[in-house]
């Protein structure tokens, strides 16, 4: 078996490649490249177990960074059991192929308690008097130690928030070479997200990411060279390219107008009781589950958003087999953006009515995907020295709330999700003996396991 590295540089498409980053250019220009065609919906979680099921979430369940669980009547997202995936994964194949096969998950999601040999992911604590520390879990455990003894504790606020940067790429990418170093593995998956922030915040044309190019370069620079110095065969890949919107469209408000949403009050503030509305909405970048309890709405509501302004498709269960969504997880209805839009989890109508947790970082009781967390209230004075305090007090040990977070939606500027797209924004995969010049996210599975093989790929007729 070959060693082969499964590099995930998210936001990674045609679109953003060129003099920004000569590295990247230059080292795909020397291998095969192809477009990936998308998944729906094309986000992280989707996306990924797509690749190492070589299944369609209608088969391995995972249909967005989280859903409805309809037994406990909440949203979850970004949950990390890895057994949440209903179908095997290329590594179960391998070891099956081959008995000395092992496996570094490093960052891909779905990343614990897996049948996969050693495995990082983040993993903050949640302290009793209400801090957030910033940590990460590993298996076996003293990797997490091992690494952080060198490479410093994890940088969480550099992976998500309105702190991101490439420190957590770095990081990553350096506690890479060290697993690969200390345990040897066949396959390693990493992931850098980097990309992904200034796409989102910014769009892929403002000038503001030419600085994250030229940082990631580096980052896949040193990596690749050191993996290829060491002999390791490298695919680099992306989830999903990101586009330029300018219209969010709040669909849980929508919903609410139609009078199908259940509100509580609490504190002078609206919680959103899904268990009890009639249908709400998960929002997810550019696509949306809507989960109606009363059946008997529901040609009523797919009309209502098929003629809703930015809302291209609404996918009822007909739609959903032709997408490859049709799963119990999904909602009865799938909402599907239109190029310049994506969906907020906004149900409140005035902001001064917005619960709590809307301008904190919080991707758990959300419910829906929160691309404004990347962004600090421009409204809001002194917002250093505000933060800097709000932090000299938790340290005290006083309980306060870090709600420093805007809650204006149009600072999004570049959203994924959808799988209509111009192929220079679509994901793409580098490597050797690629099959076509044009794949199905079904088809990476089977990359990855003849990669590792050696094996020369037959070209698609």
């Amino acid at each position: 078996m070959k060693q082969v590295a499964v590099i995930n540089l998210v936001g990674l498409s045609k679109r953003v490649l060129g003099k920004h980053t000569p590295f990247l250019s230059d080292w795909i220009r020397k291998k095969q490249m192809a477009t990936i065609e998308p998944v729906l919906p094309a986000v992280t979680c989707s996306v990924q177990t797509t690749y190492l099921t070589g299944k369609w979430p209608r088969e391995h369940g995972i249909v967005g960074n989280g859903w409805y669980f309809r037994d406990e009547c909440e949203v979850k997202l970004w949950k990390q059991s890895n057994k949440l995936v209903q179908s095997d994964k290329v590594w179960d194949k391998a070891k099956s192929m081959n008995p000395d096969f092992t496996c570094a998950n490093m960052f891909w999601w779905y990343n614990m308690y897996s049948t996969v040999d050693y495995s990082v992911t983040p993993r903050p604590q949640y302290l009793a008097d209400g801090r957030k520390k910033p940590d990460c879990y590993s298996q076996p455990a003293d990797i997490r130690d091992r690494l952080q003894k060198e490479l410093g504790t994890f940088p969480l606020f550099d992976f998500w928030g309105p702190k991101t940067s490439v420190k957590s790429s770095i990081w990553i990418a350096e506690a890479s070479k060290r697993v690969y170093t200390w345990y040897d593995p066949t396959l390693m998956l990493i992931y850098l997200p980097h990309l992904d922030y200034g796409l989102q915040k910014y769009g892929p044309h403002a000038p503001e990411i030419y600085k994250d190019l030229s940082e990631i370069d580096e980052v896949c620079k040193n990596l690749i060279s050191y993996l290829e110095n060491k002999g390791v065969k490298v695919m680099l890949l992306s989830e999903y390219g990101i586009t330029e919107v300018n219209h969010p469209i709040s669909v849980n408000k929508i919903l609410r107008e139609m009078g199908l949403l259940e509100l509580r009050e609490e504190q002078g503030t609206e919680i959103l009781d899904v268990g009890a509305s009639k249908a709400f909405a998960l929002a997810d970048h550019q696509v949306a589950h809507i989960y109606i309890n009363d059946h008997k709405r529901i040609d009523e509501i797919q009309e209502k958003l098929q003629n809703t302004l930015g809302i291209e498709k609404v996918l009822d269960l007909e739609g959903k087999k032709e997408y490859h969504i049709n799963h119990d997880r999904s909602g009865e209805l799938v909402a599907i953006a239109d190029k310049d839009s994506w969906f907020t989890y906004y149900y409140w109508l005035q902001n001064d009515k917005a619960p709590d947790f809307a301008r904190t970082v919080d991707i758990h009781k959300k419910p829906g995907y929160d691309p404004v967390e990347m962004f600090l209230d421009p409204d809001k004075k002194l917002m250093i020295p505000r933060i800097g305090l709000k932090i000299l007090k938790k340290k005290l040990g006083f309980r306060t709330l870090m709600d420093v977070i805007s809650l204006n939606p149009l600072l999004i500027k570049g959203s994924h999700g959808r799988v209509d797209l111009d192929d220079d924004d679509k994901a793409i995969v580098a490597g050797d003996n690629l099959p076509d010049d044009r794949i199905q996210p079904t088809d990476i599975h089977n990359i990855i396991l003849n990669t590792i093989s050696d094996q020369t790929l037959t070209k698609k007729k």
